[in-house]
């Protein structure tokens, strides 16, 4: 689907600008003035393929949807309808992506449409574990009950993101600033030395002559260079959302050494406490299997998953199932067998998913401790090679003049 912005027309006068998917203009067109709008304009936008992983299909900010549950709860439990949940909850926020989707969603419910049903219309904004979770919900009877537990997932979900970024946030400011100094050197102090050199009309070693055609090629061609790498990068990223090409992707990612091994920790987590956090809702197992593939964002995994679903809805026990096709690691199966044999999987799926959290903890822990050394390290090395290889001239001379 294309992206389009559109400038509109309200039945009660108001003048808005939005952004819309369709298949094509006319489309679209058709079905904002079916709507009741008065289409001013509509522009197809540019450059899509940078707006298909961004703006446009971008989820609702966890913070918000999170703050957005939390309000709702309590308007619920206070025994408003939902429909008066929703105005007293847009009485308070005008701005960002949520409330203009909310405005939406109220006139649906007041429509006469379900909570659920009118979240479905926007799945580039809620995921479809929220939407299910919703509708398990309002199956059961007990709403507030179902977004008290999402509310919780989703605090131990960003609780745990916050922790993994934190935790590479040092080494990756690191690396760009050994970049940053590795460049500057390349681009402003080695040329300087190169013309002190050429005035003095002495024959430079070789290893100096290399790195001073090196670094004038590098300040001549620079945005030549910057230029064929962000192209290099975009074409990668294009061709990493096709579907072999994420396959691909995805399936290094989980070959890589010590990081695979963290990756696969770290999907496996999400996806047992999502899985954890949908059976709880009430909702089947074979159903809830497939409402969490999606967590595990790697199309290897969820290969494997869907493959695991289809041996339990042949009758194979979800343990057995997993174990087939070796998605997770001896110690959490036996776990995941016990959870079953007892009727307690749910909670054992909580456990495993704290047993991985803990194991990504200490990995991120070695990782950290190794890679702030070897960084420094690194760039130590390369920048005393670039000092040394510049200043052999020098050594030159002096050794000529002893």
């Amino acid at each position: 689907m294309a992206i389009y912005t559109c400038k509109l027309g309200s039945s009660d006068g108001r003048i808005v600008e939005k952004e819309f998917e369709a298949v094509n203009g006319a489309t679209l067109r058709q079905s904002l003035e079916e709507q009741g709008y008065f289409v001013f304009e509509l522009k197809k936008k540019p450059l899509q393929f940078l707006w298909e992983k961004g703006v446009a299909r971008r989820k609702v900010d966890n913070r918000e949807l999170l703050t957005f549950n939390q309000e709702l709860l309590v308007l619920i439990k206070a025994g408003l309808p939902i429909v008066q949940a929703l105005d007293t909850i847009l009485e308070r926020v005008e701005k960002g992506k949520l409330p203009e989707i909310l405005r939406n969603i109220r006139e649906d419910v007041k429509g006469g449409a379900a909570l659920s049903d009118a979240f479905e219309k926007y799945p580039g904004a809620f995921s479809h574990l929220y939407i299910a979770s919703i509708r398990a919900g309002e199956r059961t009877g007990d709403l507030p009950q179902t977004i008290k537990r999402y509310i919780a997932f989703i605090k131990m979900t960003e609780g745990f993101r916050k922790k993994v970024l934190s935790a590479l946030f040092y080494p990756a400011i690191l690396l760009a600033v050994a970049t940053v100094a590795v460049t500057l050197l390349l681009v402003y102090v080695v040329p300087t030395f190169s013309q002190i050199y050429a005035g003095a009309g002495s024959q430079l070693p070789v290893p100096t002559q290399m790195l001073i055609a090196f670094t004038t090629m590098l300040r001549k061609y620079l945005l030549v260079f910057i230029g064929i790498l962000f192209a290099a990068v975009v074409l990668f990223r294009r061709w990493s959302t096709t579907e072999r090409g994420r396959f691909l992707v995805d399936g290094f990612k989980l070959k890589a050494p010590f990081v695979g091994k963290l990756m696969t920790e770290y999907a496996v987590a999400g996806f047992t406490r999502t899985l954890a956090t949908v059976l709880a809702g009430g909702i089947p197992i074979v159903e809830s299997l497939r409402m969490s593939v999606g967590t595990l964002n790697n199309k290897v995994l969820e290969r494997k998953l869907l493959e695991a679903v289809t041996r339990v809805e042949e009758g194979t026990s979800l343990s057995t199932a997993l174990e087939s096709v070796q998605m997770m690691p001896p110690l959490a199966l036996r776990m995941l067998g016990v959870g079953e044999t007892t009727g307690s999987l749910e909670e054992m799926l909580r456990d495993i998913s704290e047993y991985f959290e803990e194991e990504i903890d200490r990995h991120l822990h070695i990782l950290t401790t190794a890679i702030e050394p070897a960084i420094m390290v690194f760039m130590g090395v390369v920048i005393g090679v670039i000092i040394i290889t510049m200043y052999l001239p020098v050594f030159k001379i002096a050794g000529t003049v002893g």
